[in-house]
């Protein structure tokens, strides 16, 4: 295990909506990245009413409903939740491969950031190390990662 952890220290909160959109299976795995995000968006105080949470079966289901979820416009950044666990078959090739080009096409069609939280891994045990709030916390990390973009996005507006 690679000890590299993002430092986010200097995340600060100034205003914005967050989507969470989540795929289901997995859902153990997928319960400890919303709690990470959640947890996350918490501590950087954005207020419960500036979250929402949408839900659909798998990972490959997740660009389709990003891609909906930010034509509504109501949201500043959109963090998207998935565990692709490899398997004997190359379906972890296609879902991994294809929700991540999907969800980078919807961030630049839609001109909004949306964050990879996917877990793509070899393992159960490396998507549980990853995906627990109180080990890597990835969901954690993709929540603080939400809150730097929206930051980032406002400022080079602002710039004009």
């Amino acid at each position: 295990m690679s000890n590299f952890k993002l430092d986010f220290s200097k995340t600060e909160y100034k205003d914005g909506k967050v989507a969470i959109v989540h795929a289901r299976f997995n859902e153990p795995l997928i319960n400890m990245m919303i709690d990470g995000a959640q947890a996350k968006l918490s501590e950087l105080n954005v207020p419960s009413d500036n979250i929402e949470l949408f839900d659909v079966a798998g990972a490959y289901e997740l660009p389709y409903a990003v891609q909906q979820v930010a034509k509504t416009r109501e949201f500043d950044a959109v963090i998207a939740i998935g565990v692709v666990i490899r398997g004997d078959t190359p379906h972890f090739d296609y879902v991994s491969g294809e929700s991540s080009n999907g969800l980078m096409r919807v961030s630049l069609d839609h001109n909004i950031p949306v964050i990879f939280g996917i877990l793509t891994v070899n393992t159960e045990a490396q998507a549980e190390e990853r995906a627990n709030p109180t080990k890597m916390n990835k969901g954690g990390e993709a929540a603080a990662t939400a809150i730097e973009m929206i930051n980032l996005t406002r400022s080079l507006q602002s710039r004009g």
